[in-house]
């Protein structure tokens, strides 16, 4: 029950036992175009250019950065958590410089702090936000409002969405999203390795532009090239690029817009089981909590360390604590993915009990109760 890697279905895992190809060859084109075309679908696009690299979420953040921004360029990257502020470390890497309203540790900066940011520098290059921050479980469902300011100030707009897409709304197209970043092991429930870029035609332009590239593994420009013979530059993890094409197939047999709506019964359940027996959110905020990402601080008297490792030898439940001055403060479960009734039902089970193991005074069955009120909700029938 990490938020990533999550769990992988057998399906997913026997395609990667398929043969290692030639990737210069006919047979990955058609494996390549496969890809591309069900990545166009939980991207929910059809006008982006889609890449996808042999690295981990964050080979994906730094390729989408160096492929954007230059030295001296100004940009606007909020920072609310761990991975906000690692994707303005990308940035000023590069010699960018960053400006980053902040705001406390399970809250969003508002939109006004936002606006008041990208005033700072006479002209700011892109606007760069993480969607859902992993580290504190919030998500930030304002992208409509930010593209507005985007466009206001002329900049680009850059989404790391790697723990949320497909298991949140993401039109990409819609929304008007420049660069959109994710990671095959979150909600696409593939095993880690993958980063998949989209890229709008503006900032496919931009990527054009750009007289020398600042890595060679990642130049982007050289993946367009090679896209048009159904190639990338570089040898790709033939095994992993198998496995990805396998789960997309099993997200288009589900359908997006169900998926999503899975991703958000299954959390409810999580938060009001949760909340029942006197543990809150991390995020107070109703409306900016995670569906794939569940925050949850420890009751007083709990020792994170021990707890989670409890939770893992006696239970088979394993979660994760929190980072930086969240650690030991909280608890994090993916909720992405695979889940479903029966894997929501066992991890709450497993993380009452063990609370009741270590002296917390909780009723497990009534963190169940709330479970099934909230996963028999008519709005949605996770047996069917």
């Amino acid at each position: 029950m990490l938020p990533g890697p999550t769990n992988v279905s057998d399906r997913v895992m026997q395609a990667m036992l398929s043969p290692v190809i030639n990737h210069r060859s006919h047979d990955f084109a058609e494996l390549h175009k496969n890809v591309i075309e069900g990545c166009r679908y939980v991207f929910d696009t059809k006008k982006a250019d889609i890449v996808v690299l042999s690295s981990s979420g964050t080979g994906g953040v730094d390729a989408a950065m160096q492929s954007i921004l230059d030295p001296g360029d100004s940009v606007v990257i909020p920072a609310f958590g761990e991975f906000s502020s690692r994707l303005g470390d990308s940035a000023r890497y590069l010699g960018a410089k960053v400006i980053a309203p902040e705001a406390n540790l399970g809250g969003l900066p508002n939109l006004e702090s936002v606006e008041a940011s990208m005033k700072q520098a006479p002209k700011v290059k892109a606007l760069c936000v993480v969607y859902n921050e992993t580290s504190t479980g919030v998500t930030w469902r304002k992208l409509k409002e930010l593209k507005e300011l985007a466009n206001k100030y002329g900049s680009l707009f850059i989404v790391d969405a790697i723990s949320v897409l497909g298991g949140d709304f993401l039109p990409v197209d819609e929304l008007g999203v420049d660069v959109c970043i994710t990671g095959s092991q979150k909600c696409l429930a593939a095993p880690p390795g993958l980063a998949i870029l989209s890229f709008s035609e503006e900032a496919r332009k931009i990527v054009m532009k750009a007289k020398d590239p600042k890595s060679q593994y990642f130049d982007i420009k050289r993946y367009f090239k090679y896209a048009e013979s159904g190639e990338t530059p570089y040898t790709p993890a033939l095994p992993l690029f198998y496995a990805l094409d396998e789960a997309l197939k099993i997200v288009k047999e589900e359908g997006l817009e169900r998926r999503i709506r899975r991703h958000a019964v299954c959390a409810k359940a999580f938060y009001d089981a949760f909340e029942s027996i006197g543990i809150s959110a991390h995020c107070k905020n109703l409306e900016e909590r995670s569906h794939t990402v569940i925050g949850m601080v420890y009751p007083k008297g709990i020792e994170d360390q021990k707890f989670r490792s409890i939770l893992s030898e006696k239970f088979w439940i394993l979660i994760a604590g929190g980072f930086g001055a969240l650690r030991g403060k909280m608890f994090r479960l993916g909720c992405m993915g695979e889940v479903n009734q029966q894997i929501v039902t066992a991890t709450v089970s497993g993380i009452a009990n063990c609370l009741k193991l270590l002296g917390y005074d909780c009723d497990p069955s009534r963190a169940l109760e709330r479970v099934w009120s909230a996963l028999g909700e008519p709005t949605f029938d996770l047996k069917s």
